[in-house]
């Protein structure tokens, strides 16, 4: 008898703690979805004033930043068709380079 009383009060103190680590759980689920910290915003301008602004920036946004290494487009002195007949020539004497097999 001693025995089975001692195996029932064990068996309710596992059924306690497992019953407030359920609770502590759901207590910490309320808090992590983030409703408690909803912000409300109340914004100076229309909806017209920031859809005309959105869809200036694409048209004036600058791809390269000041300072950056990249060069305007250098005027070539060489004709479309010079080009061609010297890629052509060098092609033919197995001078042109493949892929991206380069001197080094």
């Amino acid at each position: 008898m001693k025995e089975t009383i001692m195996k029932s009060s064990k068996f309710f103190a596992v059924a306690v703690l497992t019953a407030l680590a359920a609770f502590a759980s759901m207590a910490q689920a309320d808090e992590a979805d983030g409703s408690q910290f909803a912000a409300q915003v109340t914004s100076q301008r229309t909806r017209a004033e920031v859809q005309a602004e959105a869809s200036t920036v694409s048209s004036t946004r600058n791809f390269h930043p000041a300072g950056s290494d990249v060069l305007p487009p250098m005027a070539s002195t060489v004709d479309r068709s010079t080009v061609h007949a010297q890629a052509v020539e060098r092609a033919r004497s197995g001078d042109a380079h493949r892929g991206e097999a380069t001197m080094m």
